[in-house]
């Protein structure tokens, strides 16, 4: 539904973490601008916030609007980010430590959100400032209590420098640990399609002038606030330790975490055999380094001593053969009897593709049939086997170098379909993206534009979707007919 209304490149729900990162970035640059206008002290702070916002329409009000809608925002697609990824089972394995590593993100992001509540130093802040101090009480180790900060009637300057510390402090502490979440992962996308960027800072913005951000009076220690209008994407859990008690709300988060920390081991899967280089065959041309979605591939000095040579980490492989597609010795017109490869997957050799690819043909020869390059992930390439219709699934369709398209025409097929996931749904973040670049001729290796394009055609189309692959292949068929016809005697 989300690809039909914004488009598959574009569709939200593929880009999260991207979203999230912007988030962090708009923060980054209305907190400096309000920090800048801040008064960093709690006599100040207050009176200083106020007089900067306090136009509806005016620059203030609208940054001020911005940070706060910025801050749901960002934890609310950070939640769905982690939601997303635990459906589609990507905690495991190769992901274990983006899994791993993105967990005490969540935490730090709640830290974040709740500690810039206090530098507004109004009812709201006081509110939250005493019930996070009433919930650290609850903790057996403290050695006073921190509510005892909050008795004098007012808060020092020195404890208002802590709140400030938290709220500047743990952000840095965020953005290195998302630095540390991306590492194992190439091309990681830290900015979402521009736009999807700026639909999401217009939906902000229009937020920040609809329902401005308002301050809720100045804190006063001597009284308790009647009524709040409370931030729920961030505040919800003061009134949740409320309703139950802290020492439950301590157990409850200690249960999430723990329990995401221990779900990579919850569910264990077979791994599959990861991608085996042949130094007889690798020249060190770096393609697979480049293509490679998790940064599995690295170089290092070639036995011969004259070149580099591929060396794949067994801990990252994704067992996608992406890498096979990118390396130039896997073209099917080496006139070796068996297809060795500079890399290759033991599981799915690239000579049995070949070998395959051509007993198909051969089984098929007279009938100019259509080869169905499919992929495991995306829509199930046997649902459009058939009469005249040689469908062969591979681990993830960039595992297909370019050349078998041209190939499978020279050997007899009468038109070629390659088929992915849709744009941004590749199980393996790239395929789908290098298939279609090299396809397109903007990577390499390439296809060669001498290819008769009427003849081949590309269908992305996810699990699912078997429907959208059958109306590609008929529209391929009919186009490449009346070709096809000119080239083959009645």
């Amino acid at each position: 539904m989300f690809d039909g209304a914004f488009g598959a490149a574009v569709n939200p729900l593929k880009h999260l973490g991207a979203l999230a990162f912007l988030m962090l970035w708009l923060l980054a640059g209305t907190g400096i601008v309000l920090y800048a206008m801040l008064d960093t002290s709690a006599q100040g702070a207050y009176r200083s916030i106020d007089e900067f916002s306090r136009a509806r329409f005016g620059p203030g009000s609208i940054l001020r609007g911005l940070h706060r809608y910025a801050a749901d925002a960002f934890v609310v697609l950070t939640l769905a980010h982690l939601a997303r990824e635990w459906l589609f089972g990507r905690f495991h394995g190769f992901r274990r430590f983006s899994w791993l590593t993105g967990v005490p993100l969540i935490p730090l992001a709640f830290v974040c959100g709740i500690g810039g509540f206090w530098l507004n130093w109004d009812r709201l802040g006081q509110f939250s400032a005493i019930a996070t101090a009433e919930w650290l009480d609850a903790l057996p180790f403290l050695a006073s209590p921190l509510a005892r900060n909050f008795l004098g009637g007012a808060v020092s300057d020195r404890l208002f420098s802590l709140f400030v510390f938290v709220h500047l402090g743990v952000p840095l502490l965020l953005v290195f640990g998302l630095w540390f979440h991306v590492q194992r992962i190439s091309r990681a996308a830290v900015f979402p399609p521009r736009a999807l960027a700026l639909g999401s800072v217009g939906v902000l913005l229009a937020l920040a002038l609809a329902w401005p951000v308002r301050s809720q009076g100045p804190a006063d220690l001597r009284l308790v606030p009647e009524s709040l209008s409370l931030d729920w994407f961030l505040l919800f859990i003061h009134p949740l330790a409320e309703a139950t008690s802290d020492g439950a709300v301590w157990a409850a988060v200690a249960l999430a975490i723990g329990g995401l920390f221990a779900l990579p081991w919850l569910h264990r899967r077979a791994r599959a055999q990861v991608a085996v280089v042949d130094p007889a065959h690798c020249n060190g041309c770096r393609r697979c380094v480049e293509d490679c979605p998790y940064a599995a591939i690295t170089m290092a000095p070639h036995p011969n001593g004259r070149s580099q040579l591929a060396v794949v980490d067994p801990d990252l492989c994704a067992s996608c053969g992406i890498c096979v597609g990118s390396c130039p010795s896997s073209t099917p017109f080496r006139g070796a009897a068996a297809l060795v490869t500079g890399i290759d997957m033991p599981q799915w050799p690239i000579d049995a593709l070949r070998r395959r690819l051509a007993a198909g043909l051969a089984a098929l020869r007279g009938e100019q049939p259509t080869v169905v390059f499919g992929c495991d992930c995306g829509a199930r390439v046997d649902a459009v086997a058939g009469p005249g219709v040689l469908a062969l699934s591979l681990p993830c369709t960039g595992m297909l170098p370019p050349a078998f398209v041209e190939y499978a025409l020279r050997a007899g097929a009468g038109s070629v379909l390659v088929a992915g996931c849709r744009p941004g749904a590749c199980e393996f973040r790239l395929g789908q993206r290098w298939t279609h670049e090299r396809l397109d001729g903007a990577r390499e290796p390439h296809l060669r534009r001498a290819v008769d394009r009427t003849r081949w055609a590309t269908a992305w189309a996810d699990a699912g979707d078997e429907d959208r692959l059958h109306a590609a292949l008929q529209a391929l068929r009919g186009a490449a007919a009346p070709r096809i016809a000119t080239e083959v005697p009645a």
